[in-house]
């Protein structure tokens, strides 16, 4: 298959492309997503190339935007509804738990919600508090829908396939500050490009990237690191500099979680630092600190740490003081990277 180079925004356009090319049940909606091509161009060229029946502009309504798709999917189509930003899907909230989770189930099997909603997610952008959130946590603790996370063009053109093709609701959370290129938390140092990057190199056709898999960026005996979105990017710039020999691993999907991967990890180095940018109460690293201390409590040789965002709203002056940059992330390595067995 032939390939070539792509931003996660052109990667994402392409996944949807191909995907309603394919199948005339994709149907694309959101705020701007038609004629403008989206708020971050995610969607340019869709309507124009597949008409306003497949690919229209909704009003600013994320209860109907959601509830709407809802409906499409239950109906048979393939909805892909965008929200524009993470900090605004709270309206659409109780329609994704208490409708879309659910539909399976209260129907006994007799409906599906085949439902992929994309949500441009995370800050680094000087988005302030209401630009910025990151509410993974919140769905990976509801029932009955999937949680996804790339941090690669690749991964993001593989992983909205297979979420469109998946016959539940899935929730893709889509890094913005990784769009144009991957950040490595230097907001100081000149913006890198994705042309240059070995993940930037995509296939240009049909191609899944299954959901429920983890990718080990990098592998490594005496820690694990475990990311997902833009901290992939952060923590693989800090492990080189702090030459650590630390295995890294992209989680991609929230839920489903591939905890196999990471358990064979941590029983082999016996060591574990869980890096996100949400905020540190009930994120989802205290998750992964469980499953990982319920399932290798006997091979850890110090305590499991986390960096995360703090418990506060995004702040606006202060976003890189808020942000999980690499010196938090590698104080963080060195001390379980020091700690006595």
């Amino acid at each position: 298959m032939s390939t070539r180079r792509m931003t996660m925004v052109q990667a994402l356009n392409s996944a949807m492309e191909v995907m309603m090319e394919r199948d005339p049940d994709v149907v694309v909606l959101g705020e701007d997503v038609g004629y403008f091509g989206g708020v971050f161009r995610v969607t340019a060229g869709l309507q124009e190339k597949f008409g306003k029946t497949r690919c229209f502009d909704t009003p600013i309504t994320e209860c109907g935007i959601i509830g709407a798709a809802i409906g499409m999917a239950a109906y048979g189509l393939r909805p892909v509804p965008e929200i524009q930003f993470a900090d605004y899907v709270y309206p659409g909230l109780d329609q994704i738990v208490s409708e879309a989770a659910r539909l399976r189930h209260r129907s006994n099997g007799q409906f599906t919600c085949p439902l992929a909603i994309r949500i441009p997610f995370g800050g680094g952008i000087f988005g302030g508090q209401t630009h910025s959130q990151s509410p993974e946590a919140l769905f990976t603790h509801m029932t009955g829908i999937k949680t996804v996370v790339p941090s690669t063009p690749r991964d993001a053109k593989g992983l909205l396939i297979a979420a469109i093709e998946d016959n539940d609701p899935v929730i893709f959370f889509e890094p913005k500050r990784c769009y144009n290129g991957p950040f490595d938390g230097y907001y100081d140092r000149p913006a890198r490009s994705w042309a240059d990057h070995p993940d930037g190199e995509v296939e240009e056709g049909y191609f899944r990237v299954e959901l429920g898999q983890a990718r080990v960026v990098r592998e490594g005996r005496d820690m694990t690191v475990l990311a997902y979105g833009t901290m992939v990017h952060v923590a693989e710039q800090v492990i080189a500099e702090h030459r650590l020999d630390a295995e890294l691993i992209d989680l991609r999907t929230l839920v489903p979680l591939d905890i196999e991967t990471i358990e064979a990890s941590v029983r082999k180095t016996g060591r574990c630092v869980i890096v996100h940018e949400a905020t540190r109460t009930s994120g989802f690293g205290a998750e992964l600190a469980a499953l990982v201390q319920e399932r290798c409590f006997y091979h850890l040789e110090a305590p499991i740490e986390r960096v995360t965002g703090f418990d506060t709203p995004y702040p606006h002056s202060l976003e890189w003081s808020y942000f999980p940059g690499p010196i938090r992330v590698g104080e963080a390595l060195d001390r379980v990277a020091e700690a006595e067995a």
